[in-house]
């Protein structure tokens, strides 16, 4: 069975750093995109940033210039680095893996979420 784990979440002043962490395992042929999405309280999850195994990257307007994705594709694990970072970013971040192919199963997958909180 395909699992995503994220880390990296927590509480940081504005203007400061953050990395999250997403490992996806279970019998994993490949992956086709993993990225970030968010979810702030009240709202609808949003893209963050999405990046396909060959390189193609689509950033949300709101963190171009401040985040930046990263992928190693032979462990399946993608990371994000959120520098600069504003009140409004806070939100639960969720990792996903788009057009997986493992032993047992086709699909997309999400992780279970990890909360960014961003003080003023």
């Amino acid at each position: 069975q395909v699992q995503l784990v994220e880390s990296g979440g927590g509480l940081v002043q504005a203007g400061g750093s953050l990395r999250l962490s997403c490992a996806a395992s279970g019998s994993i042929f490949s992956i086709n995109a993993m990225g970030w999405y968010r979810q702030a309280p009240g709202k609808q999850r949003e893209l963050v940033v999405i990046k396909t195994s060959g390189g193609i990257t689509n950033y949300a307007d709101a963190v171009k210039g401040r985040f930046t994705i990263s992928r190693d594709n032979a462990k399946n694990t993608v990371y994000l680095q959120m520098n600069n970072l504003k009140p409004e970013d806070t939100a639960v971040y969720y990792c996903k893996a788009s057009g997986v192919r493992s032993y047992y199963s086709r699909g997309d997958y999400w992780g279970q979420g990890t909360q960014v909180t961003v003080s003023s």
